[in-house]
């Protein structure tokens, strides 16, 4: 396996009022992996991922990154992708994927290469001066996708992204994301709540119990990639669907959710 690219290391984090989202957390992230976090909410999924993005401190517990610098989430090439687009309304497309860049002072033809490469990428080539009032839920999602692309991450941090799609729209962006991965070469980590999701999406899946969050079972998903609706149809998938919602159910029984 290659080396890990993030390792937390008995992470935990409680916040003001004594409410303890995560404690001992430990896991790896390697390099290429698409790692999915699946859990109940309020198990800490997103919490977690906010510690990898370096956008809240751990309580205790070390983030590790790789030796050589990088040696923090913020000096680290990393694209987060929320729960909302989080679009900037009164901005086209071409103005949101571009913040992160003009935020870096690049060079205004670099700017306009760039998000021109990532809104091809996530099929909106031809929505750069839209706004995000003329976009379904689904075109928002990508641009946000292509916002966190821009910036060419090494590491790739989803929460929940499609949560609010409809079912045949979440397909497609899960068969969009792998095909982003693949070409990019990204490492991903993907919070979900959706076993199926998760399956279909992951190398290796994670469930998390609650209160406090933790690593309740680890699932390998040795299917190979790319993945289609003949993998989502298979005996295999069914099989590896059953073990994660088995694993997730007494990851909540353990909790007493």
């Amino acid at each position: 396996m290659p080396p890990p690219i993030v390792t937390l290391e008995h992470v935990g984090k409680t916040f003001r009022g004594g409410v303890t989202a995560l404690r001992d957390l430990s896991f790896a992230v390697h390099e290429g992996e698409f790692v999915s976090l699946l859990g109940p909410s309020g198990c800490g999924k997103s919490t977690a991922l906010r510690i990898l993005a370096g956008l809240t401190e751990a309580s205790a517990g070390r983030i590790a990154w790789p030796a050589a610098p990088p040696v923090r989430a913020h000096d680290f090439d990393i694209g987060f992708v929320f729960q909302e687009p989080t679009l900037m309304p009164w901005a086209s497309v071409a103005r949101n994927v571009a913040l992160p860049l003009r935020l870096r002072n690049l060079p205004r033809a670099e700017v306009e290469e760039r998000v021109g490469a990532a809104l091809a990428a996530v099929g909106l080539g031809d929505f750069a001066r839209s706004y995000p009032r003329q976009l379904s839920g689904g075109m928002k999602m990508r641009v946000s996708i292509a916002r966190a692309l821009v910036t060419r991450p090494r590491l790739l941090l989803l929460d929940e992204p499609f949560a609010a799609l409809d079912e045949i729209t979440r397909f497609k962006l899960n068969d969009d994301l792998l095909a982003l991965q693949a070409e990019a070469g990204l490492t991903v980590v993907f919070v979900t709540h959706s076993v199926f999701e998760s399956v279909y999406l992951s190398n290796r899946i994670l469930v998390m119990a609650a209160r406090p969050g933790r690593i309740a079972a680890e699932i390998g998903v040795p299917a190979p990639y790319p993945r289609d609706e003949a993998f989502r149809t298979s005996p295999e998938y069914g099989a590896l669907c059953r073990e994660a919602s088995a694993a997730l159910r007494r990851a909540i029984e353990e909790s007493g959710a």
